[in-house]
């Protein structure tokens, strides 16, 4: 399992427009969650084969804004191959970093 988390100066509902836009991956779920007082939580799963791993990854990523600042979790799961060893060849690395990447000029 890999996991970036980090801060944006933008909303969450932008956050998730960049990340749907740039990410190339299947889309499996799409939830905003509107908590009022312009406060929102978005969630967005997609799903990636990896050649160089030869295995599927799920991405899962968290966008809210329920603290203030804009916050963003990317984790990426189910890119290792085998029952015994977790190596992955880096996939599910690179996976979770797409997110922190794409919106990296927004990052504070």
């Amino acid at each position: 399992m890999s996991k970036y988390s980090f801060s944006v100066n933008i909303s969450p509902v932008e956050a998730l427009n960049i990340v749907k836009r740039n990410q190339n991956a299947d889309l499996l779920h799409e939830e905003t969650i509107d908590l009022g007082d312009g406060k929102s939580v978005c969630i967005l799963v997609f799903e990636k084969y990896y050649f160089r791993a030869e295995n599927r990854a799920a991405l899962t990523v968290i966008i809210d804004n329920s603290k203030g600042k804009t916050n963003v979790k990317s984790i990426a799961a189910g890119s290792s191959k085998g029952l015994l060893f977790g190596f992955d060849w880096g996939a599910g690395d690179d996976f979770a970093y797409s997110i922190k990447s794409m919106l990296e000029k927004y990052t504070t």
